[in-house]
């Protein structure tokens, strides 16, 4: 029997779509606000405690706090850039604004770590001007250790539940401030003992933690701007979907490409050589909509190569 012509999909199915769409930049731009009054909070609150207690480490996780409300306004601004519908200069669309703006933290990180390293590494050059700091540095430290811990575990449920690699960043950006915190507190604490030398030791981990960071997200971005595959796993589900097709025989030269949080695939499906072009087209047009429907992939560009299938009646 031969295959019937795939049904396209209908008003409700694409109207479905776009609502996920809209409900997906809900919640990361909500996300990202409680982000943004979070950071002016503990920017405002880490470098008033730190001046007032002569703290350099925690005005260096002030700095750290001031660059997170800066990567929060970058995510607002890539979000709202990326929902674009295609024009004729972007015609698969703004996704990859994402990724751009996941290459700009990244860089602002390295910028913010190596800052914090040479101002740290400058006052250990100096260590006569090593001064004991006032209690009131370590209690801020803890308040922001446990506000940046709550923002992390927050933003990630929600970037995990929209599916969203820049918002994924920001959760981890806001982790590695809860770590910073952590190491500041620990060398307010061990300068309040009189170890005063620990404060700015404590300056240098964190401006550490915070280069390094910036170098992995800038290098994920980088790759993903060149086009980089998606993961194994992606691809093989979308493989396996596809050979799932009635009429589909088998596929070869399966490619893909990142484009922001979702995948451009381009494939070549073996089809039986008896059937009519209609019918060939299809079954491509099939295993696409299956392919769209199950997993986060943008586009599918298909070729249908013919394969001969010997007569069954023939061969009997």
């Amino acid at each position: 029997m031969s295959p019937e012509p795939a049904d396209l999909p209908d008003d409700a199915t694409i109207a479905g779509s776009l609502s996920d769409v809209d409900a997906r930049h809900r919640a990361g731009r909500r996300s990202t606000l409680v982000s943004v009054a979070v950071n002016v909070g503990l920017t405002a609150a880490q470098a008033v405690a730190g001046f007032i207690s002569g703290s350099q480490a925690l005005i260096a996780d002030a700095a750290h706090s001031l660059s997170d409300l800066l990567s929060d306004f970058v995510v607002l601004l890539a979000a709202w850039q990326s929902r674009k519908d295609p024009d004729a200069d972007h015609q698969y669309g703004h996704l990859r604004f994402e990724t751009a703006a996941s290459l700009a933290l990244g860089g602002l990180l390295l910028a913010v770590g190596v800052g914090m390293l040479w101002a740290a590494v400058t006052k250990l050059q100096h260590p006569a001007g090593a001064q004991p700091v006032q209690p009131l540095a370590l209690w801020v430290a803890l308040a922001a250790l446990v506000s940046k811990e709550l923002l992390f575990r927050y933003l990630l449920a929600v970037a995990r539940r929209v599916r969203s690699g820049m918002l994924v960043a920001n959760a981890w950006h806001a982790r590695s401030d809860a770590a910073s915190s952590l190491v500041v507190a620990l060398g307010i604490g061990g300068n309040l003992l009189g170890y005063h030398m620990l404060d700015p030791v404590a300056a240098i981990v964190v401006g550490l933690m915070v280069a390094r960071m910036g170098l992995r997200f800038g290098w994920d971005a980088l790759n993903d701007l060149m086009d980089r595959a998606a993961d194994e796993e992606t691809v093989e589900g979308i493989r396996q979907t596809m050979l799932a097709t009635p009429g589909v025989l088998g596929l070869h030269d399966l490619r893909t490409r990142k484009m922001g949080d979702q995948v451009l695939v381009d494939v070549h499906l073996e089809i039986d050589a008896g059937l009519t072009v209609a019918q060939g087209h299809a079954i491509a047009v099939e295993a696409r909509r299956r392919t769209l429907g199950n997993h986060h992939v943008l586009n599918v560009m298909t070729h249908v190569d013919p394969v001969y299938v010997p007569d069954k009646a023939t061969t009997a």
